[in-house]
């Protein structure tokens, strides 16, 4: 198990990373808007269990590479945190547009048809985020304590922090979007508030991520 410092500290850097809007956010949202709650709550059960995908795939993976070597670990960090930052600009400056965006994802929220099949679209968006993909790549080896051993078991217990913590994170969202679907859609101001919010957050994270690291 990581020490508790590291395991509050991956749990506060995952917090950051989850309350911003994103591609599984706006799903769950968009089905919130067209669908309800239960659409909604299924959507992010989906997101969590391709997420959780990601966090296996890391652990038995690409986790043990970037633990044996500290010049893939420096590469893949850096890489991580430019594209945190390219995201957290692109999100800046596209803030004025997110009321399209949500409309986009209301259209295709009310394409879907079934349970099952909101869950599978969940899944698709949760395992294939380029945030949560960046951020377990780069980010989570970071918190791992080598020197306890059991490094994949580390990872799935810091993956599953993360995970319920966007379980309860999305699942607000879109019970907030369903309780109050005209609220958002009506208020461009709203939207480009929350979209700044979040590419001001995202910036933040990447540069976090840049000038933290391991120390061997």
């Amino acid at each position: 198990m990581p020490p508790t410092d590291r395991l509050l500290a991956f749990a506060a850097m995952s917090f950051l990373l989850i309350v911003v809007p994103g591609p599984s956010v706006l799903f769950v949202i968009g089905r919130a808007l067209a669908q309800g709650r239960r659409a909604a709550l299924t959507t992010v059960a989906g997101n969590t269990v391709g997420a959780y995908v990601l966090v296996l795939a890391v652990a038995f993976g690409v986790g043990s590479v970037v633990e044996r070597s500290v010049l893939v670990f420096t590469t893949l960090k850096l890489a991580g945190a430019a594209y945190l930052v390219h995201l957290g600009v692109k999100a800046w400056r596209g803030r004025g547009s997110l009321r399209a965006a949500f409309a986009e994802d209301v259209s295709a929220a009310a394409a879907g048809q079934g349970g099952l099949r909101t869950f599978w679209e969940g899944f698709a968006v949760g395992a294939t985020n380029p945030k949560t993909i960046v951020f377990f790549a780069a980010v989570l080896p970071q918190f791992v304590d080598r020197g306890q051993g059991g490094v994949a078991a580390q990872m799935l217990l810091l993956g599953l922090v993360f995970n319920v913590i966007a379980l309860v994170s999305d699942a607000v969202w879109g019970l907030v979007a369903a309780t109050a679907r005209g609220w958002f859609a009506r208020s461009p101001r709203r939207l480009s508030l929350v979209g700044g919010a979040g590419g001001l957050t995202m910036i933040g994270l990447g540069v976090t991520v840049a000038v933290t690291g391991r120390k061997d």
